[in-house]
């Protein structure tokens, strides 16, 4: 088990990052919330799930310790597999999930994609008892955490949409439609969160 990486952050993009740990490039997928919060030529600490498949080793990074392991709990739920988990993360931080299961708001779960409304109804069932209980400390979705990127918003948002499984005109079209939410100091996250709305109400 790999719990964390620590290193110099070589690269970024299509979801994941590139960190250097001791000359050795480790290829991390990560939820646009968690690469938001890396830059390049940096040394930066994500903690890590390495998931074992027969053909694939996969690394999944994240911004802290409870989101990993909200992302491994996740998985113990019927037809959660990592990229779903992480998509979930993507959408929603782990208090709002807590949240969201705790409270059986099932109208949350269904706007990460993938997930429909029989889906989000086994998860509350079966993850019930294994989320925790929420603090009620945090604001629902991941922008409450995330850092400033205004001049990388897009390509992030488009990246972030594209890996969690819309197409590449799709993505483009939702980061057209939230570019007036932008200002001057955007939030990756939040414009994440509101592409995500826009496209699950298309």
């Amino acid at each position: 088990m790999i719990a964390f990486l620590t290193g110099r952050v070589a690269g970024r993009g299509g979801g994941t990052a590139v960190i250097d740990v001791g000359g050795v490039g480790m290829t991390v997928q990560c939820t646009p919330a968690t690469l938001a919060r890396l830059r390049v030529g940096e040394t930066a600490t994500v903690a890590t799930s390495l998931v074992v498949r027969e053909d694939s080793l996969t690394l999944y990074g994240f911004a802290d310790a409870d989101e990993r392991d909200v992302f491994e709990r996740l998985q113990t739920a019927s037809g959660v597999g990592p990229r779903l988990a992480l998509a979930m993360l993507a959408v929603h931080t782990p208090e709002a999930l807590r949240k969201a299961v705790a409270a059986e708001d099932t109208a949350a779960l269904t706007a990460v994609p993938g997930i429909g409304r029989k889906g989000a109804q086994r998860i509350v069932l079966e993850l019930r008892d294994k989320l925790g209980d929420p603090s009620g400390a945090m604001e629902d979705g991941p922008a409450a955490a995330a850092p400033r990127a205004p001049a990388h918003w897009r390509p992030q948002v488009v990246a972030g949409l594209t890996g969690l499984g819309w197409s590449a005109r799709d993505a483009e079209a939702a980061a057209d439609a939230v570019a007036p939410q932008t200002g001057e100091d955007p939030d990756v996250a939040a414009l994440l969160r509101a592409a995500l709305r826009k496209l699950s109400r298309a």
